[in-house]
């Protein structure tokens, strides 16, 4: 099957006709070429249960999170929010750690319909055996459609404050928490930034935005640009968020704490780290959002990946934009760690 390399029907226009979609990265596009039966661009809501049974990535079993010993491994089942089931944590320390640690406290991605606490994890896990030791906490939340907002927000932020205030009992460091997702858990960890700040919830020290999945309008170029192809199109998008949203998605109101997009004041935020490909849904409202850090006076770092598609780094790894990718999120988080302020802004 080839990969589509025109303008869908969905496809929006600009002055000078149709916007045509960027092109793919050769490597990027000959894995897409090669998955094209598996990875399907378009979702609609009546293929998430097909999609939860068919999960393109396994998850990873305990011994594979432990690395051969370098990991110890914990499920602990903390409170909730108020009125709601208690809330799984996953927790992997570095084995020995003596001192207390710095921690990814990291929200998985999925679109708000899929996954669990072990889906991604693997890349915080190589960021702390490459950083000299960091401690991963991955939440567990709720999922819709059957738990639309706020649940899976509020299970996220419910695990956060019970990781910052059981810090001394986990040996973690209150003062150095990041936050990290990619996609949906990109999304979700932009609005535990704003929540945490909005609260006066526990203090952050950053946030790594893969990806993030911000906008519920789901109307932007890109979206337009991208209908049809890669990985999680413009349909898929509306499945995600009409499944947190119902028929409030797109519409007035929404909550920034559901798509952070919405967020009028991005000012008192932790130093983030935004990625996203170019050829991908996500990439104007991505990048918009770093543009708000800046215009608020925060601080962000900004990567847009040439000819990337939508989760290309976990999805084609060995590819070299996927190295690079990977490379600059260990060069952000080793000085972040190092300075507790984080690095230079960079477009």
């Amino acid at each position: 099957m080839s990969i589509p390399t025109s303008p869908s029907p969905d496809t929006a226009t600009g002055p000078g006709g149709p916007l045509r979609p960027p092109p793919f990265d050769p490597e990027c596009a000959a894995f897409l070429e090669e998955f094209a039966d598996v990875l399907s661009p378009s979702l609609t809501p009546d293929g998430i249960p097909e999609l939860r049974e068919n999960s393109v990535v396994a998850p990873p079993t305990d011994d594979d999170l432990r690395r051969d010993g370098a990991f110890e491994i914990e499920e602990r089942t903390v409170p909730g929010p108020e009125g709601a089931p208690d809330v799984g944590l996953l927790i992997c320390r570095p084995a020995g750690a003596r001192e207390p640690l710095a921690t990814v406290y990291y929200t998985h991605g999925g679109g708000m319909i899929i996954g669990d606490n072990r889906t991604g994890v693997s890349e915080p896990l190589d960021w702390s055996q490459e950083l000299g030791g960091l401690a991963v906490v991955s939440v567990e939340y709720r999922l819709a459609p059957e738990h639309p907002h706020p649940a899976p927000i509020e299970d996220c932020y419910a695990g956060l404050v019970w990781t910052a205030e059981h810090a001394a009992e986990l040996g973690l460091d209150p003062g150095r928490i990041i936050l990290a997702g990619q996609s949906a858990g990109g999304g979700l960890a932009a609005a535990l930034a704003l929540l945490a700040r909005d609260r006066g919830g526990p203090a952050l020290a950053g946030q790594v935005l893969l990806c993030p999945m911000l906008d519920d309008r789901n109307d932007s170029p890109s979206s337009h640009q991208m209908a049809g192809l890669g990985v999680w199109d413009r349909t898929s998008n509306r499945t995600g968020w009409s499944a947190l949203l119902g028929d409030a998605a797109g519409g007035p109101g929404v909550s920034p704490y559901a798509a952070p997009a919405r967020a009028e004041d991005l000012s008192g935020l932790p130093p983030a780290f935004i990625d996203v490909g170019s050829a991908e849904t996500f990439r104007d409202e991505d990048v918009a959002y770093a543009c708000g850090i800046w215009q608020a006076g925060g601080q962000a770092e900004l990567h847009v990946w040439p000819g990337g598609f939508h989760g290309f780094d976990m999805f084609a790894p060995h590819t070299a934009i996927s190295r690079d990718a990977r490379e600059a999120r260990l060069r952000w988080l080793r000085r972040l760690l190092r300075t507790g302020t984080g690095p230079d802004t960079e477009a």
